[in-house]
């Protein structure tokens, strides 16, 4: 059953995947394995743990294989598969938006690499929060090389996103309701962390549900990072 009446889903996983590359990785960044686990099908597997029973992918042009292996590897899911190179993150969630079916989406990049109970324990609490609201996971935990900084009140409530320090980091994974997802944005909007401040500075409800860590992964480093938070060896979480 999905969380609170949760039952769209969608994956961001059109970027180039560059630094992974210059890394060594010979694959697509959607294939690159944890723990022998490839990212896409470890962050599908997230969202069908949180019920999810609709789902929505996007890759990149001529990531025609990544396609294939989610069509091979859960046949009996309800997934559609975009193969489209966009512009920004931010378009990329337009494209995922356009196809889910109406009501809330929880939506995840693919290289948020976030341990199974706990997403779920982050869908579920979002669930239960007030409907209109958007959602971001958070986490103390900082991975990223350019980590995007929120601040939040005692409620709970963002108060700030981006800057140089605040109280926590996004984490990459967000439940959108309907009305935030078919909003109009300004045309200056390029990329999602833009579109997620845009709602703070004009007031949309935005929340923040705190999960002990996230690894994003963008470097060889991150995979053995993600490894290690797998096998529950990272310092500082459960």
């Amino acid at each position: 059953m999905s969380a609170r009446g949760i039952r769209a889903g969608g994956i961001l996983a059109a970027g180039e995947g560059s630094r992974l590359r210059a890394d060594g990785w010979a694959v697509a960044k959607p294939l690159v394995p944890v723990d022998g686990v490839p990212l896409v099908e470890h962050a599908i597997e997230n969202l069908l743990a949180a019920g999810i029973e609709r789902l929505a992918v996007i890759f990149n042009a001529g990531e025609e294989d990544c396609a294939r292996f989610v069509e091979t590897r859960f046949p009996a899911a309800d997934i559609r598969v975009l193969v489209k190179t966009t512009a920004s993150s931010y378009e990329s969630f337009r494209e995922i938006a356009a196809i889910l079916p109406p009501g809330p989406a929880l939506v995840s990049t693919v290289d948020a690499w976030c341990p199974r109970p706990d997403f779920v324990r982050f869908a579920e609490a979002a669930a239960a929060l007030p409907g209109e609201a958007t959602v971001l996971a958070v986490t103390p935990f900082v991975s990223d090389e350019k980590p995007l900084w929120v601040r939040l009140d005692g409620s709970g409530h963002v108060t700030e996103i981006g800057g140089g320090a605040g109280d926590f980091v996004t984490a990459g994974i967000y439940l959108f309701p309907e009305r935030a997802r078919t909003l109009p944005a300004p045309p200056t909007i390029g990329r999602l962390r833009e579109y997620l401040a845009w709602l703070v500075e004009r007031g949309d409800p935005v929340r923040g549900v705190a999960i002990d860590a996230v690894v994003d992964v963008d470097r060889a480093s991150d995979v053995a990072l993600a490894a290690r938070l797998s096998a529950g060896r990272l310092e500082g979480t459960r």
